[in-house]
């Protein structure tokens, strides 16, 4: 059984306290109502502000980020924090990038007592990779503690469904959404509610716990289509600005 706290600041970006190490990941804090590139022509408005502000985290131990070139997940005031932090844990790319610790799937890296293992993520369809560019999840493991996963912004795809073969995952944080681009047409590139449900019953996840639904123009599903897709009472709902154990 963890002992996990989470407090979910708004989109993806949550501070987890595991083990007695506070790890934040993807810091966004911009106030809402801009609108932000994310390339190719695509867009999206920010439509909710952070529920807690950055100076009033506390200690951080350590970043956590998926990756740095969408400002859903890190946009200016997160990408101000960074050097606040004493590691930040990201991409192969994003590592070049930011002058951070850069990790491709399966490799490990550790912060305090947790250990961290980078895990497969792909931000859409095969065909998006080059335009997307590469996201990471993250599998969070500590000496007689369950293992925490954090999926990332992906899509499911064979690669991230080794998460079940490698870990028995207690506490799974899943990037949801079903974010869709005018542009693009059907291609979705996040987790459906149904996506979801059939991942978790690969996964098997004690605690299922969704983020990254809400607060931006790009997002087509919210709580009640992601909840409709699941059993009464099997996910974990968050309050913005709540720590909150699970």
């Amino acid at each position: 059984m963890s002992t996990l706290t989470i407090t979910h600041v708004g989109g993806p970006t949550t501070l987890l306290e595991f083990a007695g190490v506070r790890l934040l990941v993807d810091p966004t804090f911009d106030a809402p109502g801009r609108r932000y590139s994310f390339g190719w022509g695509t867009s999206s408005r920010k439509t909710a502000g952070p529920a807690v502000p950055a100076a009033s985290l506390g200690r951080i131990d350590g970043v956590l980020l998926t990756h740095d070139q969408h400002a859903d997940n890190l946009d200016d005031a997160g990408r101000a924090l960074l050097p606040t932090a004493p590691v930040v844990v990201t991409t192969v790319a994003g590592g070049r990038r930011l002058g951070a610790t850069g990790l491709a799937p399966w490799q490990t890296t550790t912060i305090g007592g947790v250990t961290i293992t980078a895990t497969p993520s792909r931000h859409g369809p095969a065909w998006s990779v080059p335009i997307v560019g590469p996201t990471t999840g993250f599998v969070l493991e500590a000496p007689s503690q369950g293992t925490v996963w954090i999926s990332g912004d992906t899509v499911v795809f064979p690669g991230m469904l080794e998460v079940a073969d490698r870990f028995i995952i207690d506490t799974a944080i899943l990037h949801l959404g079903k974010v869709q681009f005018g542009l693009t047409g059907p291609a979705r590139f996040t987790m459906t509610g149904r996506d979801a449900a059939s991942l978790v019953e690969r996964i098997k996840p004690r605690t299922v716990v969704p983020v990254h639904y809400e607060g931006w123009s790009h997002f087509h599903e919210g709580r009640a289509q992601i909840e409709a897709a699941f059993p009464p009472g099997r996910l974990t709902w968050l309050t913005p600005g709540v720590a909150t154990a699970v």
